[in-house]
């Protein structure tokens, strides 16, 4: 059994949005600790995104990052001999988390110049519900939908 649980940090909001959450999205984002660079990068991302949909850039983003977020994993356990594949509810912190990283992860392997532009290609693409990154999110829901049987072995 743990002790305690550990403090959770407050994020400071970022200064075009003022949103704790972009500052969050940075901060997966950032490579060695170059946080100037990053943020510069993100806001050219936004900045294409709004120039590609004319729409208001940070709800776009917020709609992608929704369309990524995922709501069940599965969890390996060991059972008299058989490893199950468990279905299991994510909680609303580790869900933001997890569909930054995949948002970002699949951002990096895309095709295209620098950060910004691969940035907006997949952020627009999970917009709209398509992309890399909202077939993870689908493929899990799958992975767990079909182990769905296990899904009384609690972890």
């Amino acid at each position: 059994m743990r002790k305690r649980k550990p403090k959770v940090r407050v994020i400071a909001p970022d200064p075009r949005y003022g949103d704790p959450m972009v500052t969050q999205f940075v901060n997966n984002m950032m490579l060695d600790g170059k946080k100037g660079t990053t943020f510069r990068a993100f806001y050219d991302a936004m900045d294409i995104v709004k120039e590609r949909t004319g729409g208001e850039e940070h709800a776009t983003w917020k709609k992608a990052l929704n369309n990524v977020m995922p709501h069940v994993e599965v969890r390996s356990r060991r059972i008299g001999g058989a490893t199950f594949q468990i279905p299991i509810e994510i909680r609303a912190k580790r869900r933001v988390s997890i569909g930054m990283k995949w948002l970002i992860g699949f951002a990096r392997k895309r095709s295209g110049k620098g950060i910004a532009e691969k940035m907006a290609a997949e952020i627009i693409a999970a917009s709209k519900g398509e992309g890399a990154a909202v077939k993870r999110k689908e493929d899990t829901h799958k992975m767990a939908e079909s182990n769905r049987a296990f899904a009384h072995f609690k972890v």
